[in-house]
C-alpha cells in the first residue's frame, strides 16, 4: 500500500506580546511548530504564540513564497516571517491564502480577532466607515487642529535607533525637545524616547541626555498636572539625572531656552515633533543645522511644504515606518509615521522594495498616464529605461529610490487628474 503523503500547511501566529504584529509560515506539523514558537530559548514564559489562522495547501514553500511576494511592503525587515498586523490585513492575509490555486481547506480561523480590541476597546462612537473618513483623513486634520497626543512606542525607538553605527551617538548630546514627563523610577510614568535612551545611556557612549517635558493639557504618564514644565538632565559624570524648573517656561520646542539648548549643547535631536507643527519643527531643526532623526507622517515626502528639503538632500527617509502609536489613555491607534532623518543611512534593507524593471515590463495594471501625459507607477514599479519625468507615491522614496540614481525634479506635489477627475497627488522624479 502506498505511504500516506506528508500533508503542508500554511499558518498565521501571533505572540501576546506583538498586537500590531504576527508570523506568517509553512509546516508540516501544525502541533509541533507551535509548541516549537512557545518553547524557544530566551523566550518569557509570560508570552505565549497562539494560531490565528491554519489551512492545508498542495505546495507549502510556493504559496509561502507568493504570500511573500504579494505582501513585500507589509514584511518586517530582517524576518523572513513578520508581517504587520492589524484587522483589515488579516483579513487581506486569509483572502489571499483561501484565493491562492494551491489552497486546499482551512482548518482554523480566530474568530474574536484579539488583534484589533486597541482599536475597538472603549470605543463608544461609530466606526470610521460609519462616520465617512479614512486613517488618511484623521491624519491630515491632526496635522491641522491642537491635538497632538500621538505616543511613540518603545519599540519603535529601539529598532529605528539600532540601525545605525554606534559611533554616531558616542560622546554626544542628544536632545528629546518634543517629549513627556520622564521618571528614572518608574518606565510606565516616562516617554518611549527618554527611556530608551536612559537605559542605553551607556552602551551607545553618550556624553548628556536632555528631555524636554512638554505643558500638554493630557497626562498621558500618570505624573501629574503639566501647568508646568522642565528639562530632565542626565550626563556620564553622574548616576541620577536631574530636573530644572523655569519659570513661564511651556516645554515646547521653539521655546526660546529650547532653542538656546538646541543651538549651544544638542549634537542629535530625536523625537516626535507634534502633528500640528510638524512644518514648524522641519523648518527648525533643518535650520538649526544639527543633526536628526524624528517621526512624522509618511505623506509630508508628497507634500508642497516638505518636498524642497527632500529635494535638496536636507531631510531623507530613515529605515522604518511607524504604523502604531498610544493616545492619552495609553489604547493603541493607528496611523501611518516613518522615521525622517539627516544621519548616514547604510545598506537600506528596503531597497529590495523597489522593482527597477524596463517600462514594458511593468505590469499594465501598475503603470498609466494622467491628463497631462506623465507617467504614474505603483506597487514599487520604477522604469529604469524612462529617462522622462514619472509620478510615483511616497513609498518608493521611503524605500531609498533617491539613493539609486533618480532625484526629485519639482519642488512641489505634483496633481494628478485621469479623465478630469482628480487623483491622490504625487512626486515628480526622473533618472539622473
Amino acid at each position: 500500500m502506498e505511504k500516506e503523503k506528508t500533508k503542508q500547511y500554511i499558518y498565521i501566529v501571533q505572540a501576546s506580546s506583538e498586537s500590531t504584529r504576527c508570523k506568517i509560515g509553512k509546516t508540516k506539523d501544525l502541533e509541533r511548530r507551535l509548541k516549537d514558537y512557545n518553547n524557544m530559548t530566551g523566550k518569557s514564559k509570560d508570552i505565549i504564540y497562539k494560531y490565528l489562522f491554519t489551512c492545508e495547501v498542495k505546495d507549502m514553500a510556493q504559496v509561502e513564497n507568493d504570500i511573500k511576494k504579494e505582501y513585500i511592503t507589509y514584511r518586517e525587515t530582517g524576518s523572513t516571517e513578520m508581517y504587520i498586523l492589524n484587522a483589515l490585513m488579516f483579513k487581506n492575509y486569509v483572502k489571499f491564502i483561501k484565493s491562492h490555486p494551491l489552497f486546499i481547506s482551512e482548518i482554523f480561523i480566530k474568530k474574536d480577532e484579539p488583534i484589533i480590541k486597541v482599536e475597538i476597546v472603549k470605543r463608544k462612537m461609530p466606526s470610521m466607515k460609519e462616520r465617512g473618513t479614512t486613517y488618511k483623513q484623521i491624519m491630515l486634520r491632526a496635522q491641522r487642529v491642537k491635538y497632538d497626543e500621538f505616543y511613540t512606542l518603545y519599540e519603535d525607538v529601539e529598532k529605528e535607533v539600532a540601525m545605525y553605527d554606534k559611533s554616531i551617538w558616542h560622546d554626544k548630546c542628544v536632545f528629546c525637545n518634543c517629549d513627556d514627563a520622564v521618571d528614572e523610577n518608574d518606565d510606565k510614568k516616562t516617554s518611549a524616547f527618554a527611556l530608551y535612551f536612559i537605559r542605553n545611556f551607556k552602551e551607545l557612549g553618550l556624553k548628556k541626555l536632555i528631555c524636554t517635558h512638554y505643558s500638554s493639557k493630557v497626562d498621558l504618564f500618570n505624573a501629574g498636572s503639566k501647568g508646568y514644565a522642565y528639562f530632565y538632565i542626565l550626563t556620564k559624570d553622574v548616576p541620577k539625572g536631574k530636573y530644572k524648573h523655569y519659570p513661564n517656561y511651556d516645554g515646547s520646542f521653539d521655546h526660546p531656552i529650547s532653542i538656546q539648548i538646541l543651538n549651544e549643547e544638542a549634537d542629535i535631536v530625536c523625537t516626535n515633533p507634534p502633528f500640528s507643527r510638524a512644518r514648524d519643527y522641519w523648518k527648525l531643526i533643518i535650520e538649526s543645522g544639527k543633526k536628526f532623526l524624528f517621526i512624522s507622517n509618511s505623506a509630508c515626502i508628497q507634500t508642497t511644504a516638505y518636498i524642497h528639503y527632500i529635494k535638496d538632500n536636507k531631510v531623507w527617509a530613515g529605515y522604518n515606518e511607524v504604523y502604531w502609536y498610544e493616545d492619552p489613555r495609553k489604547n493603541r491607534i493607528r496611523a501611518t509615521g516613518h522615521w525622517f532623518t539627516n544621519l548616514p543611512i547604510t545598506d537600506r534593507p528596503h531597497y529590495k522594495r523597489l522593482k527597477l524593471v524596463p517600462l514594458k515590463d511593468i505590469p499594465d495594471k501598475f503603470k498609466k498616464y494622467d491628463d497631462k501625459g506623465i507617467l504614474l507607477v505603483d506597487n514599487g514599479y520604477i522604469p529604469k529605461n524612462y529617462k522622462k519625468p514619472f509620478a510615483v507615491s511616497h513609498n518608493p522614496i521611503s524605500n531609498g529610490l533617491l539613493e539609486k540614481g533618480y532625484k526629485i525634479v519639482q519642488a512641489k506635489r505634483h496633481n494628478i487628474y485621469i479623465n478630469g477627475k482628480e487623483k491622490y497627488a504625487r512626486v515628480l522624479v526622473q533618472k539622473i
